[in-house]
């Protein structure tokens, strides 16, 4: 053989081989990601838990989520914009580093007695403005420090889904040793990991709006740049759909249904095995790269649907954790095919924006799903609204399949 055949030989070895995904700043960016999600997986246990426990009953809990919900639907597309002006990164630590603050202030609240109420929803207010300028980012870090990026979304993934399943019983455990205020606490420290690994990280990217332009325009930008994709909003419209009549009322009813028919117990196992069968489809994500992610993803979709339909027709516990596991293992390959598209076919110096724009539609309809579905359930029945959802969800997925920039969108 030559000496070109073997340049040639090398190239196209090289070309063939997989680029590293644990790179210094991968790393770095997945133990900062990966304790921050454990904090948060741990956090839905302490509010529930502490409020109860202070004594302002299941309505403080409700106002407690609330207050961090409204700033967070109603302030991330300024977080997109905040983010391309003053990147992604520095408004990730300074999110994480008012987190710090808030977290650890109500920690000792509790440790020292009983938080007012006001305390905790003005508090929780704050943190929930902080994660609006922080979640922008979460997408666009990725490209920057991997050059895998499908791999490195389905790693993170499997970290998050991983997460799901110790987060809630440790804080239990915790909350049995030393109460709400120390699960708040160790939540304040996650924050502080983040914000030390992000600030470790080598990437040094560039602001992409100057500080004086309007930032009214910029978000007309970002919602320009959102509705040109038309593989981008008519998945978020279906998403949108999918929140008020499929994941809104699916926890709340279909918990209460498992809870009821097969005992508290149950619900437990059911949602381990959709924690453990969301590593799994992580895992799958890792290796498996369709030529055409969406539509991969779609079909993929139609076996989470399996969650609404086993609890509607009153399943025995093993057939649904078997469907739960196998819904998990969709949820989690569709999530990475969806963000691996966002962050491959959309340019750096608009992503921030137009990830808020898409996590927005995606987002802001589940509390209105939850809000209907308890007096609609209350009219119809439970099993009835759920029976609903499973076939929405199918006509969604048809909906999908049937637009062509989304089934012919092709991996980058």
């Amino acid at each position: 053989m030559g000496g070109d055949e073997v340049a040639q030989a090398v190239q196209v070895a090289g070309q063939t081989r997989r680029p590293a995904l644990w790179t210094r700043d991968f790393a770095l960016y997945f133990v900062g990601r990966a304790i921050s999600i454990l904090g948060d997986a741990m956090l839905p246990v302490a509010v529930s838990l502490g409020v109860l426990g202070a004594g302002y009953g299941a309505t403080g809990v409700g106002y407690v989520l609330a207050a961090w919900m409204a700033p967070f639907g109603g302030l991330i597309l300024f977080g997109g914009v905040f983010a391309d002006r003053f990147t992604a990164r520095r408004m990730m630590i300074g999110a994480d580093l008012v987190r710090v603050v808030t977290q650890s202030v109500i920690a000792a609240a509790f440790l020292t007695g009983r938080p007012a109420l006001s305390l905790l929803i003005v508090l929780s207010a704050l943190s929930g403005a902080a994660a609006a300028m922080f979640q922008p980012g979460v997408s666009s870090m990725v490209p920057q420090i991997s050059p895998d990026v499908q791999r490195a979304n389905a790693t993170l993934r499997v970290a998050d889904a991983m997460a799901q399943l110790l987060g809630p019983a440790l804080s239990g455990s915790l909350i049995l040793l030393g109460g709400a205020g120390v699960v708040y606490g160790v939540n304040a420290g996650t924050f502080a990991v983040s914000a030390v690994c992000l600030l470790a990280l080598r990437v040094r990217p560039v602001a992409t709006l100057a500080r004086g332009s309007s930032f009214l325009r910029n978000l007309r930008e970002g919602w320009d740049e959102f509705r040109s994709r038309t593989w981008m909003w008519a998945v978020i419209i279906v998403w949108a759909v999918y929140g008020v009549l499929v994941f809104g009322p699916l926890m709340p009813l279909g918990l209460a249904i498992v809870s009821e028919s097969l005992g508290k117990a149950a619900v437990g196992w059911i949602m381990s095995a959709a924690g453990a069968g969301t590593i799994v489809g992580g895992v799958v994500a890792m290796w498996f790269k369709p030529v055409r992610p969406l539509a991969a993803g779609a079909v993929a979709m139609i076996v989470y649907f399996l969650e609404p339909l086993v609890i509607a027709v009153h399943m025995p516990a093993l057939v649904v954790a078997a469907a739960f596991a196998l819904s998990g293992a969709a949820w989690a390959f569709w999530s990475v095919m969806w963000a691996t598209s966002v962050q491959t076919q959309v340019t750096q110096d608009v992503l921030n924006r137009v990830t808020a724009y898409e996590v927005a539609g995606s987002v802001l309809s589940i509390p209105l799903g939850q809000a209907l579905s308890g007096p609609v359930a209350a009219r119809v029945g439970a099993e009835h609204v759920l029976l609903f959802g499973f076939a929405v969800g199918l006509a969604g997925v048809v909906c999908l399949l049937s637009v062509p920039a989304i089934r012919n969108l092709r991996r980058v």
